[in-house]
């Protein structure tokens, strides 16, 4: 318990910027899906959360880094199109890259091909199976779908690796209730 409130504790103190590209390989991915497991606050579980996804956009080369950004800005404009290339364009360079495949699931989600974005999370989570961005958005889709029961569980899937994931508690109720009839 002690070792896992240290391991917690150092995760906190690792910045989520470029500068801590040397201590982060200090704590590695694994080490911080520990402590976000443990994390004893929402806002505690938030840094874990964003020093995660910082590692996961840091993959690949600086070309591939730079598309990353650049389509993750043309997504918060909503410019699906623009967005859609560059996303591609990180999947053929680095087809390895579990984000890429996640940011394009979102594109597709946001202009309804749900079965597109269905197909890229399943290859987000084929690189990195506890992606909880993944799974969340899984959720999103199959209750987009009509299919509350696949929700469920891709947001239980999602919360076991994250219990603290945003406004995580509240739709799984939701979730519940659609597809199991709980809480009527």
């Amino acid at each position: 318990m002690a070792s896992r409130r240290a391991l917690f504790a150092f995760a906190l103190l690792l910045p989520a910027g470029a500068l801590a590209q040397r201590r982060r390989a200090e704590l590695s991915i694994d080490q911080l899906f520990e402590a976000l497991k443990v994390a004893p606050t929402d806002e505690a579980a938030r840094a874990v959360e964003a020093q995660i996804w910082q590692a996961w956009l840091q993959q690949g080369s600086p070309a591939v880094q730079l598309l990353m950004r650049r389509g993750m800005r043309h997504l918060q404009a909503r410019a699906l199109d623009e967005a859609l290339e560059d996303f591609d364009a990180v999947i053929a360079l680095a087809p390895e890259v579990a984000e890429g495949w996640n940011k394009r699931a979102t594109v597709y989600f946001l202009r309804g091909e749900h079965e597109n974005a269905a197909r890229d999370i399943a290859e987000t989570l084929a690189r990195e199976p506890r992606h909880f961005g993944a799974l969340a958005g899984l959720s999103h889709v199959r209750e987009a779908q009509g299919d509350p029961l696949a929700a469920l569980r891709a947001l239980e899937a999602a919360l076991a690796i994250h219990p603290r994931l945003a406004g995580g508690e509240e739709r799984l109720k939701e979730l519940r209730r659609k597809a199991l009839g709980e809480g009527i």
